[in-house]
């Protein structure tokens, strides 16, 4: 959320000066226009800045939707309600430095073959399961394995719990990644940032079990090569990466 109001406000900047220019050379651009420009400048700068893309077009539209609304004459609360799903949603970028990623169809085809190499019963963790949407597949594809989604966005939370309600071998946990311990699992999947990577790492090698695996979608371990990368190459998914833990070669 912090990089998305950042490339809103640049965004403003940089079509405030245009404007600017633009009016000494008696040239004057519609309102909607101008707010228009700074939509496509806001998602221009918030994919430099690596926002997901569902931020890219909340960027692009939050000023001409803010400008139709306010000629629409609708009630002040729904602006109120629209941040306060905004803040349910993306509570992690506040508190951990984590934006809402969904893995893709193509991460969750690499994790199928992943887990299809390990012996059942197989227990997975997803670390920040957000909607738990790869989670749930996968835990209908290996009914044998006992699979666990933790998340603290309030809403990401309700919404992934009760989609996971009527699957026995899947459950939903509110609860830090910090405070998971990872030494229950044969595999820890996530998806997060590259600020969390370095702890996280730490975290597993000082509780995970030796031949478990830790799999990143995309974002690296600083300094740490992974043991084996499978490419996704769908939107801003780069490869599934992985580490076993303290064990031997798994190429």
């Amino acid at each position: 959320m912090l990089r998305a109001l950042m490339a809103q406000g640049l965004a403003v900047a940089l079509v405030v000066v245009l404007v600017y220019l633009l009016a000494l050379l008696h040239w004057r651009m519609s309102l909607f226009s101008v707010v228009l420009l700074q939509g496509v400048l806001a998602a221009a700068i918030g994919w430099r800045l690596g926002l997901s893309r569902w931020w890219l077009w909340i960027n692009l539209a939050f000023l001409p939707a803010l400008l139709l609304v306010q000629r629409a004459d609708l009630p002040a609360w729904l602006f109120l309600l629209g941040f306060v799903l905004l803040l349910l949603i993306n509570w992690n970028s506040l508190r951990e430095r984590v934006p809402l990623y969904l893995s893709g169809h193509k991460a969750q085809q690499r994790l199928q073959q992943c887990l299809s190499e390990l012996e059942p019963p197989l227990r997975f963790v997803d670390l920040g399961c957000g909607t738990a949407g790869i989670l749930l597949q996968l835990a209908r594809q290996f009914p044998r394995g006992q699979f666990v989604g933790v998340e603290t966005a309030p809403l990401l939370f309700v919404v992934a719990w009760l989609r996971c309600l009527f699957q026995e071998n899947c459950s939903i946990r509110y609860r830090s990644l910090w405070r998971v311990d990872l030494s229950q699992f044969d595999v820890v999947y996530c998806f997060l940032s590259p600020v969390p990577m370095p702890r996280l790492w730490a975290k597993a090698q000082a509780e995970m079990r030796a031949g478990s695996w830790l799999i990143s979608n995309t974002f690296e371990i600083p300094g740490v090569p992974a043991d084996r990368l499978l490419e996704v190459d769908q939107g801003r998914q780069a490869a599934l990466l992985i580490w076993q833990i303290k064990g031997s070669d798994i190429r």
